[in-house]
């Protein structure tokens, strides 16, 4: 196994050096899948075309939600009076 993810990287930076980046994406993320447990058959197979990086949303690193949305009809509720919050009734 550790021969053929030499073999492609020997692969992918050929096809760098070839300016054909696309087809070096393709092998580095054979090489990804093949380094995660995946077979060599099954890497080879592998749609890998849709897989983006995800960004850094606004909840922070590593989340994919960039703001939270509030349902249409919620109202932020009524600020207490500080006044009177907290103290009993003699």
């Amino acid at each position: 196994m550790s021969k053929t993810i030499a073999d492609l990287h020997i692969a992918m930076e050929a096809a760098a050096r070839a300016l054909d980046f696309e087809e070096a994406r393709k092998i580095r993320d054979r090489i990804n899948l093949m380094r995660g447990g995946a077979d060599a058959a099954d890497a080879a197979q592998a749609d890998t075309s849709g897989l983006v990086r995800q960004q850094p949303g606004a909840m922070g690193l590593g989340t994919s939600r960039q703001r939270p949305v509030p349902p249409p009809d919620w109202k932020p509720p009524t600020k207490p009076d500080l006044k009177t919050s907290g103290r009993k009734r003699r």
